[in-house]
């Protein structure tokens, strides 16, 4: 007969919380991210347009940097010029 109600015990070990979001991006999510495509990414990278960080051989993308980068080079409306008639 087994008792269904007895709690199971707890480990010592603390339990880690889930990565709710990773900081680096890959290729794939930057494209995403930005709104680009991942060939237009490429090309920005290899003309160091855009900021990316190399770990190891692989190209990754800081979230911040990117929106930061997204701010630098957003093009702004002109404020529409009043037309005086005298």
């Amino acid at each position: 007969m087994t008792n269904r109600h007895i709690k199971p015990q707890s480990n010592s070990m603390p339990r880690l919380s889930p990565v709710r979001e990773h900081h680096l991006l890959n290729i794939k999510e930057a494209a995403a991210y930005t709104g680009l495509s991942v060939h237009t990414i490429y090309t920005m990278v290899s003309q160091r347009r855009i900021p990316y960080v190399k770990v190891g051989r692989l190209t990754k993308f800081d979230r911040t940097l990117l929106d930061k980068w997204l701010r630098d080079h957003t093009v702004l409306p002109v404020p529409r010029m009043e037309v005086r008639t005298s």
